[in-house]
């Protein structure tokens, strides 16, 4: 598998980049914009090594529970009022949980494939 090369990283990564800039341009509340920038921050990190270390499988698996706890976190931080928030946060987390989901069967295919020529 080629580094920089597949769409879904950059997807993820870029859903967690809209999210953690979105914190500039909607209302927030409580802890939206904590969650946000952390949630954000660890999409866009964990985008980047998936396109940097293509075939591993752990990094994918870690990008899916972060984008599944950007969906939950504005109940876990009671931001649902802030409705720009709490939709960047659904959205963009359901978008990076849904590109990763496509991504995991080809890494982990690229992963066995390694080990196998090793």
């Amino acid at each position: 598998m080629k580094k920089w090369y597949r769409w879904q990283d950059y997807a993820a990564a870029a859903a967690g980049l809209f999210t953690a800039v979105a914190v500039l341009f909607t209302r927030q509340q409580n802890m939206s914009t904590t969650l946000m920038l952390v949630f954000g921050g660890l999409l866009v990190v964990s985008g980047i090594v998936n396109l940097a270390m293509p075939g591993t499988p752990v990094m994918e698996y870690a990008q899916a529970v972060v984008a599944a706890v950007l969906i939950l976190s504005p109940w876990l931080g009671s931001y649902t009022g802030a409705t720009g928030a709490a939709w960047t946060s659904w959205i963009a987390g359901a978008v990076a949980l849904v590109v990763t989901a496509v991504a995991i069967k080809p890494s982990t295919d690229a992963h066995h494939n390694l080990r196998i020529s090793h």
